[in-house]
């Protein structure tokens, strides 16, 4: 149990500053709502349309593409650090997943998802 004791309480201060400073906003936060601070905020432009619209099937394609390869990124830092230690076989291996992405990335190209119009 001693070994969990400043896990315990890093969690334990980490929530309490996270209330803290939700009261501490509430308390001390100004409280003028207008028209202008309850509209949709689009990078400081009028809003042209409803929030409730419905989105391209293409957003939705070039996000997922987007999570897939920014998770492959991850998987290539633990690599890296051990880079030396992995050799020729770390090489090889590392040289064949980048392969197969290079491959779902050309499928992809291939198919037009990465265009927005065409």
């Amino acid at each position: 149990m001693d070994a969990y004791l400043p896990v315990l309480v890093m969690i334990a201060v980490g929530v309490l500053f996270g209330i803290v400073n939700l009261v501490a906003a509430e308390l001390l936060g100004p409280r003028r709502p207008t028209w202008r601070k309850l509209t949709t905020y689009e990078s400081g432009m009028e809003p042209v349309r409803t929030a409730r619209e419905r989105f391209s099937v293409k957003f939705y394609m070039v996000a997922m593409v987007f999570i897939v390869f920014d998770v492959e990124i991850v998987f290539m830092y633990p690599w890296a650090v051990q880079f030396r230690q992995l050799g020729t076989v770390g090489l090889v291996g590392m040289g064949l997943f980048i392969a197969v992405l290079l491959v779902g990335l050309v499928y992809v190209w291939q198919k037009g998802i990465l265009q927005w119009s065409k």
